[in-house]
């Protein structure tokens, strides 16, 4: 029984694994000179205070995805940055709209990317 059970936990170990996801194209973007990323944010009051609002009005939002409320918000001298997966174009256009709301409409450079379905 016991080597049964041990047997289990290694083959679940294993799926895991298997289906972890592949961030590897997304980080050598990321990588870019060019791109916005969370370490290029500075820490000056008024940055943070846009950031933090920005993300409570999507987090407050419960129709969104877990996707769309893990998206990276990056604010640099009022500019806003948003990147990552979203599931649905609706989405996307739900959090930039939120963005431009509390930043402006010509403050945001929307980044997001309709991730493909989950597949089973």
């Amino acid at each position: 029984m016991k080597q049964r059970c041990v047997l289990v936990l290694l083959l679940g170990a294993v799926l895991a694994v298997a289906q972890a996801p592949d961030n590897s194209k997304t980080n050598q973007r990321d990588r870019d000179d060019r791109s916005a990323t969370a370490d290029q944010q500075k820490m000056s009051k008024a940055d943070t205070d846009l950031v933090r609002k920005i993300r409570q009005a999507v987090v407050a939002d419960k129709s969104l995805s877990v996707y769309a409320h893990n998206v990276k918000i990056i604010a640099q001298d009022g500019q806003v940055t948003l990147r990552g997966p979203v599931r649905t174009n609706a989405e996307r256009d739900s959090i930039q709209q939120k963005a431009a709301t509390i930043a402006g409409e010509d403050k945001i450079a929307n980044q997001l990317e309709v991730a493909p379905p989950k597949s089973n």
